[in-house]
């Protein structure tokens, strides 16, 4: 499924904007356009899953566990596709520029949209996206992650998401993020019916978040149009929606167990490197390549080269890269928890623990033999 939603936005990309085309795509791709102009519908699939997949895997995991496990998935494959991306626009600038070496530089923390600093690719918005909610999940992980304490954040951000728009607060709005904030409160809750069983209270919660997206979908189409492109009819997107939050409630249900392929675990891990290095450098690609083969072909072949690059980027960069972070930053956790456990220790006025008088008594002889002891 992360595969199709980043495959969904990479054809968005090439065949539904002008991009690196000469001419209004429309005219290049007359039939296609009319049903991959809705394609950016693959973002709200890639936080359905998200919202599921977050929290089955913070399941009995402590606030360091996850922040490590976070970092060290996300930022290896990133830093390279920032360096690479900007390279290549710096090279051809014909699609995107960069402002300079200080915009590439403020992207590797990933933190630029709250900075108010450009993304070096376009796709880089939905990542700051992805990030206020692992940082607002991290509140549930932090007091240790319950079916009652995901309920409770559920109804707590769907209410916020709700009264956001109308309440005239910046900060309100960056953290409720009303546009997207249905999409993984539903995945959290089709894992509370995936872990648990499916009951009134996690289908209520999915019904409103459906209801929700299905409110939001004007503003994502108007997010999604050019200046030059007419309006186009809503109910595909509807639709579209609605197939998301049916396939997901299969996921939830168990339609979906048997499915064991082993690709699909390479077609998985293939995801994110696609999505992070396709736009600007596939757009620059065509339009260095168009009219020396048939458009559909130059897109497809396009497609290709962006996978084997993805493929790349997950066995040289994701994997080692990702491993050597992972335990690096592990020590370090290891070294905070083992320093504050020794600061509490000597903290002034702290009475003496069991280990510290232990430490102070004679060691008792080895040959001695205790009596036995009482339950």
């Amino acid at each position: 499924m992360r595969l199709l939603a980043a495959v969904m936005v990479v054809m968005y990309h090439y065949v539904a904007l002008y991009g690196g085309w000469d001419q209004d795509p429309r005219t290049i791709f007359p039939s296609l356009h009319q049903g991959l102009q809705y394609a950016w519908l693959g973002v709200e699939l890639f936080f359905l899953i998200s919202g599921f997949v977050i929290c089955m895997s913070t399941w009995g995991r402590t606030l360091g566990d996850f922040v490590v496990s976070r970092i060290s998935r996300i930022y290896p494959a990133y830093w390279v596709a920032v360096l690479l991306t900007a390279t290549v626009v710096s090279l051809w600038p014909q699609v995107r520029t960069v402002a300079g070496w200080d915009e590439v530089l403020t992207n590797l923390t990933m933190l630029q949209q709250g900075l108010g600093v450009s993304d070096v690719d376009g796709v880089y918005w939905t990542l700051f996206i992805e990030l206020k909610f692992y940082a607002l999940f991290a509140i549930v992980v932090a007091t240790g992650v319950t079916y009652r304490k995901c309920v409770v954040f559920c109804g707590i951000w769907t209410a916020a998401a709700v009264i956001a728009p109308t309440a005239d607060n910046k900060l309100l709005d960056m953290w409720a993020m009303p546009l997207f904030a249905p999409y993984f409160v539903a995945g959290i809750a089709f894992y509370l019916m995936h872990r648990y069983r499916p009951n009134a209270l996690l289908w209520a919660l999915v019904l409103v978040s459906l209801l929700l997206a299905e409110h939001h979908v004007g503003k994502r189409i108007a997010d999604n149009l050019t200046d030059t492109e007419d309006p186009i009819p809503f109910w595909p997107a509807r639709l579209a929606i609605a197939v998301m939050f049916a396939i997901m409630a299969g996921v939830a249900l168990g339609a979906f167990d048997r499915v064991r392929w082993r690709w699909l675990a390479t077609a998985g891990a293939l995801t994110y490197p696609l999505y992070l290095v396709h736009q600007y450098i596939g757009l620059t690609l065509i339009h260095w390549l168009q009219g020396r083969m048939p458009a559909p072909a130059l897109v497809l072949a396009v497609l290709a080269v962006m996978l084997v690059a993805a493929w790349v980027l997950h066995r040289c960069v994701e994997r080692p890269l990702g491993r050597a972070l992972r335990r690096a930053l592990q020590r370090g956790l290891e070294d905070m928890r083992r320093q504050s456990a020794a600061d509490a220790a000597d903290a002034p006025g702290r009475p003496a623990h069991d280990a510290d008088r232990q430490r102070e008594a004679p060691a008792a002889p080895t040959h001695v033999l205790t009596g036995p002891t009482r339950r």
